[in-house]
């Protein structure tokens, strides 16, 4: 059974570990880089991902954080979190750091602010084809992807239907949405399956 890590410094992290914890993984959050270290996966959770940057590397988490993608841990990311595991970023503030690992370039803030919320029906390949019902907060969406990422996703109604919302790069994931917030909760299965996997293969 792998252990996954919520990075607990801002977002839904009980909501995460609650669906991590229906999928069958063990949790714990994670805050210090000895926590990160015990963790076989990871989730990045929505927030302000301008502000997570600033947290990671006050925590003294960021550069661990690169270290562990780099050698593959397993990473999702939604909304915010997506941000963080992007390699570029559109409408950023400068100097703003992300986790990176997906070669792709997400638009910060690209669905509107807060007020601007709303819910798309999407349909994930390889999670069934019932379609969610995905929440967007102040979401970004992906821009472009380089050739090694898998568009997993994009949103079918809402201001700007047919966006790239949800991708995966091997071992990371990444969506727009807050899948964490539904009660839908084949994401949070589909990377519990990714992290066994994974872990599987390390042993």
């Amino acid at each position: 059974m792998p252990t996954i890590g919520v990075l607990a410094l801002q977002g839904d992290v009980r909501e995460h570990l609650r669906a991590l914890e229906s999928a069958g993984a063990r949790t714990l959050t994670v805050r210090r880089p000895e926590e990160l270290e015990r963790a076989d996966g990871l989730v990045i959770p929505g927030g302000e991902s301008t502000t997570m940057g600033k947290l990671a590397r006050a925590f003294d988490l960021l550069d661990p954080l690169r270290k562990r993608v780099e050698g593959g841990l397993p990473v999702y990311g939604s909304c915010a979190g997506m941000i963080m595991l992007a390699d570029r970023i559109e409408d950023g503030i400068a100097g703003q750091e992300t986790v990176g690992g997906i070669d792709m370039t997400v638009r910060r803030n690209a669905f509107g602010r807060q007020v601007d919320s709303f819910e798309s029906t999407v349909r994930l390949a390889g999670m069934g084809d019932t379609p969610f019902d995905a929440v967007f907060i102040r979401a970004p969406w992906v821009e472009s992807v380089g050739a090694g990422v898998q568009v997993l996703g994009r949103a079918e109604s809402g201001p700007d239907a047919d966006r790239i919302v949800a991708v995966r790069q091997g071992r990371l994931l990444a969506t727009a949405f807050h899948p964490e917030l539904t009660g839908d909760f084949r994401v949070h299965h589909y990377f519990a399956d990714l992290v066994r996997r994974a872990t599987d293969q390390e042993d």
